[in-house]
C-alpha cells in the first residue's frame, strides 16, 4: 500500500488549471513582498493527482543528495527529474517521511491532516508545481491510499501565469524568513537555501535582509555549508551525503572561525582533527565542542602532544618528548613551540586515516585535546605543575605492558627512559629550588 505519482502531462495540468483559475472567485492567503506588493491569489480545486512536487525545494535538498549518493544515481536525477515519474516518486517518499516527522511539542503534519483533514491551501504555479505545501500534499497522498477518500481533491492557491523561477525562490525564501517556517528545514536544508539566494548575484546584506538574519549568521551559515561538503568529500569519500553531517551544524560552523589564522599546513591538520573528533562524537564523553580550542588556538600544542602519544617523531632513536618541558616562571609547560617544531602533519593525518588500532587513536587524540586546553588553563596557576604531574602518575598507573603488542615493546622502553631523563630534571630543579 502507498500512493504512487502519476504525473499527469504538463500542457494538459496546465490548461486544467488556466481553466479553473478563470472561472474562481476564491481568494487564498495574501502573498507579501511580492513584486514589490501584497498579492491576493486565487484559490482553485483541483484532483489530488495533478500538481507536481518542486524538487528545487531546498526542504529536501539534504535527503535528496543523500539518495543520489546512496543510490548511485545520475547527479541530475532531481534536478532534471521535474517531469519524471521515478524522480516524482522518489520525492514523495522523501516527504512523506518528513510529513510523518514530529516533536515533543509539534505533531507530525501526517497526524494533523488525518484528523482535521486540509485547513490550508498549498500554494501552486500555473503549471501545478507546488511552491509551498509539498509535505502536506504527500501526506494527503498518502491517507487517500490509506482510504482516506476525502483527500481526492485538493484546494490550491495559484500565482499568476508570469511568475518566474527567481520568484518562486524568493517566496520560498521569504516564507523561511518566518520563525514558524525556518524550524521545518534542517541545517543543510537552510544554507543551500541561503547559498542559492547568493548565486542570484545578490549580497550577503541583501539575504541578511530578506531572511531577517545578521549578515555574520549568513556567513557562517555558508562557511559551515562548505566545511561540510569538505569532510564529506575529502575525509569519507561519500560527497552529497548530507544525512551525515545533520548533527554538525555547530561543529561545522565552528571549524572556519577557529582556523581561520592558521597557515594553509596547520589548516588541513586541525581540519582533520576536528573531523575525527565529530566521527567520535557518540564515544568521547561531555559536549565535543569543549575541545574547539584544541583545532583552533591551541592546534600546534595538541598536534605536537598527539604526535608525541602516537610515536611519530620523525626519529624514533632520540625520542624524547619529556624534554621538551621548560621551566617558566617557576612553574613548567611543555613546549611544543620551539625551533624543533615543523608544519609537516602528514604523519598525524595519515595515523587518524588509518583504520587500524583506530580506538586507540582516537583515544591519544581526545586526551591531547585534552591535555593541551589544560595545560593553557595552568600557565598561569602554581599548582599547574603539580596537576600535571598527577595527570602523569594516572598515566603511567594504567599502562599494562602484558596488552601491548610485542612490536611495540622496544619503543616503550625508549619512552619510559626519556621519561625517567625528563622526570629526573624536573627533580633536579625542584631540590634546587627548595635548596634556595
Amino acid at each position: 500500500m502507498g500512493y504512487t505519482v502519476k504525473i499527469t502531462p504538463l500542457t494538459m495540468r496546465q490548461s486544467m488549471i488556466a481553466e479553473r483559475y478563470e472561472a474562481s472567485k476564491g481568494q487564498g492567503e495574501p502573498i507579501y513582498e511580492f513584486r514589490g506588493t501584497v498579492h491576493q491569489p486565487k484559490v482553485i480545486r483541483l484532483p489530488i493527482g495533478i500538481p507536481v512536487y518542486r524538487l528545487e525545494n531546498c526542504r529536501t535538498f539534504s535527503a535528496q543528495q543523500t539518495e543520489i549518493a546512496r543510490k548511485e544515481l545520475d547527479k541530475s536525477f532531481f534536478a532534471k527529474g521535474q517531469e519524471t515519474h521515478s524522480a516524482q516518486n522518489s520525492q514523495h517518499q522523501i516527504l512523506v517521511e518528513l510529513a510523518k516527522r514530529g516533536s515533543d511539542s509539534v505533531t507530525p503534519i501526517f497526524d494533523v491532516l488525518q484528523i482535521e483533514g486540509q485547513r490550508e491551501t498549498i500554494l501552486i504555479s500555473s503549471t501545478g508545481v507546488v511552491v509551498n505545501g509539498n509535505r502536506r500534499l504527500a501526506a494527503m497522498r498518502e491517507l487517500l491510499s490509506y482510504g482516506h477518500d476525502q483527500f481526492e481533491y485538493v484546494e490550491c492557491a495559484v500565482l499568476p501565469s508570469d511568475t518566474t523561477r527567481d520568484e518562486i525562490d524568493d517566496i520560498e525564501a521569504d516564507l523561511q524568513a518566518r520563525p514558524e517556517t525556518r524550524l521545518d528545514y534542517d541545517w543543510i536544508g537552510d544554507a543551500r537555501l541561503i547559498r542559492r539566494q547568493v548565486s542570484k548575484g545578490r549580497t550577503i546584506k541583501q539575504v541578511a535582509s530578506r531572511l531577517r538574519r545578521r549578515p555574520s549568521e549568513i556567513e557562517n551559515v555558508l562557511q559551515a555549508l562548505d566545511e561540510a561538503d569538505l569532510y564529506l568529500s575529502e575525509w569519507l569519500d561519500r560527497p552529497g551525503e548530507y544525512a551525515l553531517v545533520q548533527e554538525g551544524q555547530q561543529i561545522f560552523g565552528d571549524i572556519p572561525k577557529s582556523i581561520a589564522k592558521h597557515s594553509s599546513s596547520l589548516k588541513d591538520a586541525s581540519r582533520v582533527v576536528a573531523w575525527s573528533i565529530f566521527d567520535n562524537r557518540d564515544s568521547i564523553s561531555g559536549r565535543v565542542y569543549r575541545l574547539n580550542r584544541a583545532f583552533g588556538d591551541l592546534a600546534p600544542k595538541t598536534l605536537q602532544l598527539l604526535e608525541d602519544r602516537l610515536s611519530l617523531t620523525s626519529n624514533d632513536e632520540d625520542v624524547e618528548p619529556v624534554d621538551a618541558i621548560e621551566e617558566s616562571d617557576g612553574d613548567f609547560e611543555i613546549n611544543i613551540e620551539s625551533d624543533q617544531s615543523t608544519e609537516d602533519y602528514s604523519a598525524i593525518i595519515s595515523a587518524l586515516r588509518d583504520e587500524n588500532a583506530k580506538d586507540e587513536k582516537i583515544d591519544a587524540l581526545v586526551d591531547a585535546c585534552e591535555t593541551a586546553i589544560e595545560l593553557d588553563k595552568g600557565q598561569k596557576n602554581e599548582k599547574a605543575a603539580l596537576k600535571a604531574l598527577g595527570q602523569v602518575n594516572s598515566k603511567v598507573a594504567s599502562i599494562d605492558p602484558s596488552t601491548a603488542g610485542f612490536d611495540t615493546l622496544h619503543a616503550m622502553l625508549k619512552q619510559i627512559e626519556s621519561i625517567r631523563v625528563g622526570l629526573s630534571k624536573i627533580e633536579i630543579r625542584i631540590k634546587t629550588r627548595l635548596e634556595n
